[in-house]
């Protein structure tokens, strides 16, 4: 029966190449997972589909974990299991799905790369530039450090959306969910001359706020593009994107401040614990506040 399983499985990887059309890097990697499934089923003696039941990709989940395979590989092991018997059920020979109900362990998410202080006064370090595209990529820059915002945010934003008056931005985040947002001195001097050159170029009837020179909406990918070419030109050494701005917001206010509650507001996250994750406090900061906070951590 072994064979058979071994017959069927190289079926859905052919599914997956030639109908699902995936490619050849994903395959290799189903592949290669479930080659494991296999060698656990024979281990076990479980010789056919129909016998495996939840319990045992519990088993299997477990084995990959005490085996040190990374998280993301586990759960990518349990998803091509997943989606063999999906296969499975689809060709007939499996009648339920024993993997759906499992759950891998949770991934530890990775903390962002940042830039420090100096590299984003460095990145930012724009006043012989005095072309359109320099002071509107200027502005760009400044308001995604100014204010955490996110790319598709910045990129939503329309001319009625920044108050010069109160200094604020008025963000229509992720779930359509709105914030206002503080913008700093610096970005709103930057906004201010981006205005002036916007006006000359015309377009009075566009209500976005940063425009091409053909009067377009500029769109996501030409802000990642804009923000990696003035990383290389400033001579940062590693690539930088708007989201490693937005980091860097996150990181020297909380460096600064501690107040995580603050943050988590002005990032616009629903859950703090990914606040929590996606900034990072110095450990020595910690540890000095420490210090001077606990009655019982004080040196007599």
């Amino acid at each position: 029966m072994a064979s058979e399983q071994q017959q069927d499985t190289e079926l859905f990887l052919h599914y997956l190449a030639q109908e699902k059309r995936m490619s050849s890097h994903t395959v290799t990697n189903y592949q290669r997972d479930l080659k494991r499934f296999l060698a656990f089923c024979e281990q076990h003696e479980l010789d056919g589909w129909q016998i495996i039941k939840s319990s045992h990709i519990r088993r299997f989940i477990a084995q990959l974990h005490r085996e040190g395979l990374a998280g993301r590989s586990i759960q990518r092991a349990l998803s091509a299991t997943r989606s063999l018997y999906r296969f499975l059920i689809r060709e007939g020979l499996a009648d339920n799905n024993p993997a759906q109900a499992v759950q891998a362990p949770k991934v530890e998410k990775r903390l962002p790369a940042t830039l420090d202080v100096d590299q984003m006064s460095g990145l930012l370090d724009l006043n012989q530039q005095d072309t359109v595209i320099s002071c509107r990529d200027h502005a760009i820059m400044e308001l995604f450090y100014s204010s955490g915002l996110r790319l598709a945010e910045l990129a939503g934003l329309n001319l009625r959306d920044i108050d010069f008056g109160d200094q604020l931005v008025y963000v229509t985040g992720k779930g359509n969910k709105s914030r206002l947002v503080p913008v700093g001195s610096q970005a709103i001097g930057a906004l201010q001359k981006w205005l002036t050159k916007r006006d000359q170029l015309g377009f009075f009837e566009q209500a976005a706020l940063f425009i091409t020179q053909q009067g377009k909406r500029l769109g996501v990918r030409s802000i990642q593009k804009r923000i990696s070419f003035w990383g290389k030109k400033q001579g940062i050494s590693e690539h930088v994107h708007p989201h490693r701005l937005r980091h860097a917001f996150a990181s020297h206010m909380l460096e600064a401040s501690g107040d995580l509650r603050a943050v988590q507001e002005l990032l616009g996250h629903a859950d703090i614990s990914t606040t929590q994750i996606y900034t990072h406090v110095d450990f020595q900061h910690l540890a000095k506040v420490y210090d001077s906070a606990h009655p019982r951590a004080r040196k007599k």
